[in-house]
């Protein structure tokens, strides 16, 4: 009886708690709630990403991501929206819903895992740098707008903490001294000129006048003449003085205090730093060592099919020596002006326009321009591609360095073209952003593996398009791939097996066609961001293992438009989740 009454008592205890969650389920604000709610409050505590986005809110604001406060705002930030998952059951969200679950999920955990790292001690560098960034913005041609009176006046205010929060990257670079958290000496040296550019006038003719000097054909004479005395006044009492004495105290304190090393695993704590940025630049679970083969294994592979191009030409000797060859063939540096750069890059587009509708049934309605990188960091600068955005007030842009146009080489233009603009980054991060079918925090997205493996993959689909007809295009395209290949060797080599900056140069020199000018600012591009260049070949690597399964498994019902839609049409997502949802199309079709 004692057992009855207890039975009883646990069974009723059971269903009021069954009832509860029932209860509580109930009461929960649907899921897609979480997912705005998280966007919103990202967008106020990261100012700089929501101007990248496109929302014009922020403008005035600078991002506090150098601060022991501002890192615990992030922190408080992301384990609360951890919180907010917790609440929902996963499997009683639709399909769309788990992708959006999952993805915030890893958001969550991969912001909070990096934020236990000190990295606010190395805040500047010479290429992925936040100097850098707000100079772009300063031109009045890039990301910030300069279209209303209220847009000039939020850039005042932004530039006032800008200043803060150089004045907070010198506190921090002088700790960073003290505790062994510095850049190598040769990443120092390259940043002295970039600050020298700013440090200096006229004020006229400074990069953040710039936008006094393009006032919008409505703005008033009165308007005209306030900003032109304010920015005037913001160039020579906060800019030219901030840039003084960042350059001074990199070039006489920095500099000297600089590292001998090269690698992050030089850091305090640098192994689990740069195994870090393997997770988060990948979206995997390889270990240095495993990538460090896989780069090996492509290297030789790739090398092979140089050797066909190379006897295709007609060209007797070694490999290496025709490195050489193409690279100082005179052929391929055709122009005289950075123009006529920019024409050939648009000849290519026009070259293959016929032939993108064979393999996209999914195209995006932003517009795009070709635009020679800006001369204040085009030295240090590769090419690359700034998003436009889905309501057409601003169009993507693929940036192309012009230091010397006698001296530009054409054998990559092709393949680069794909990479950085159509239909490599442009596609991907348009269809993404015009798609109203995401949740807005998914549809600005960045996972590198995925972005920059469908970008790389893009340089394949060359002679689909009607390009690579040059058999020195297609090495050139050969050439791009063993680029990426060669990141998977030197990156980890660098971070993980301690190699020199000129050993991971030499074995550049060894197996690309690139020049040691360009091969030396690649290296020390690697050295400042570790792990970034290891996505490209992991993401390629995986979607041509995908659509080779598709095709094997679907047969006469593959249809190449179709897996192309597929990896497009839900934005960036983490490999894992490419994966799996490949794997479900391949099923469904079967």
């Amino acid at each position: 009886m004692l057992k009855l009454i207890v039975f009883t008592i646990f069974l009723g205890a059971a269903m009021q708690s069954c009832q509860q969650k029932s209860e509580k389920d109930e009461a929960l604000a649907p899921v897609k709630d979480v997912f705005a709610d998280y966007y919103e409050e990202r967008l106020a505590l990261f100012p700089l990403e929501a101007t990248m986005n496109g929302d014009n809110r922020y403008n005035d604001k600078m991002s506090d991501d150098l601060t022991k406060a501002g890192k615990l705002k992030a922190e408080t930030f992301f384990k609360k929206y951890q919180s907010e998952l917790a609440k929902y059951n996963r499997e009683k969200l639709t399909e769309e819903e788990r992708t959006s679950w999952d993805l915030l999920q890893w958001e969550c955990n991969i912001s909070l895992e990096g934020l236990k790292f000190p990295t606010e001690l190395m805040p500047l560098n010479q290429i992925f740098s936040t100097h850098l960034m707000i100079g772009q913005m300063a031109s009045g041609g890039s990301l910030q707008p300069f279209k209303t009176v209220k847009d000039y006046e939020n850039w005042l205010k932004r530039v006032d903490g800008f200043v803060v929060w150089c004045d907070t990257a010198m506190v921090n670079m002088k700790k960073g001294m003290k505790e062994g958290y510095v850049l190598p000496k040769p990443l120092i040296k390259k940043m002295i000129p970039q600050l020298a550019d700013m440090d200096q006038g006229p004020t006229t003719a400074h990069l953040f006048y710039s936008p006094a000097k393009n006032f919008p054909k409505d703005f008033s004479a009165d308007d005209k003449a306030r900003f032109e005395k304010e920015y005037a006044a913001m160039v020579e009492e906060k800019i030219i003085p901030t840039f003084k004495k960042l350059h001074n105290f990199v070039e006489k304190e920095y500099l000297p205090a600089g590292r001998s090393t090269n690698g992050f695993d030089a850091l305090p704590n640098g192994k689990a730093l740069y195994d870090y940025y393997i997770k988060y630049f990948t979206t995997t679970e390889m270990t240095a060592e495993q990538i460090h083969q896989v780069g090996l294994d492509e290297v030789a592979r790739i090398s092979g099919e140089m050797e066909k191009v190379k006897a295709q030409v007609g060209y007797k000797g070694d490999l290496k020596s025709f490195f050489n060859v193409v690279r100082e063939d005179k052929k391929l540096m055709p122009f005289a002006k950075p123009e006529e750069v920019i024409v050939h890059f648009n000849k290519i587009h026009e070259t293959m326009k016929p032939n993108l509708q064979k393999l996209f049934e999914l195209t995006p309605k932003t517009k795009f321009e070709v635009r020679r990188t800006e001369a204040f960091r085009e030295a240090s600068a590769a090419a690359e591609y700034n998003p436009g955005l889905a309501d057409g007030s601003r169009p993507g842009v693929f940036y192309v360095p012009v230091p010397n146009a006698k001296k530009y080489n054409v054998v990559s233009d092709e393949s680069l073209f794909l990479h950085e603009a159509i239909p490599g980054h442009h596609y991907q991060i348009s269809l993404q952003q015009e798609n109203k079918t995401l949740p807005e925090f998914r549809k600005n997205l960045w996972y590198s593996a995925y972005g920059e493996g469908w970008a790389l993959y893009s340089e394949s689909l060359g002679k689909e398009l009607g390009l690579y007809t040059d058999p020195y295009q297609y090495f050139g395209m050969l050439s791009g791939e063993m680029h990426r290949a060669i990141r998977l060797v030197v990156d980890t080599g660098l971070h993980s097996k301690g190699w020199t900056r000129e050993q991971a140069i030499q074995y550049s020199l060894d197996h690309e066609a690139e020049s040691e000018e360009s091969i030396t600012a690649e290296i020390e591009r690697y050295m400042a961001g570790a792990g970034q260049a290891l996505s490209y070949k992991i993401g390629q690597l995986k979607i041509r293992e995908l659509r080779a399964k598709a095709e094997k498994e679907l047969a006469s019902k593959f249809d190449i438009r179709d897996f192309h839609k597929l990896v497009l049409e839900s934005g960036c997502v983490p490999l894992r989740l490419l994966e799996d949802k490949t794997n479900a199309w391949i099923t469904s079709k079967k």
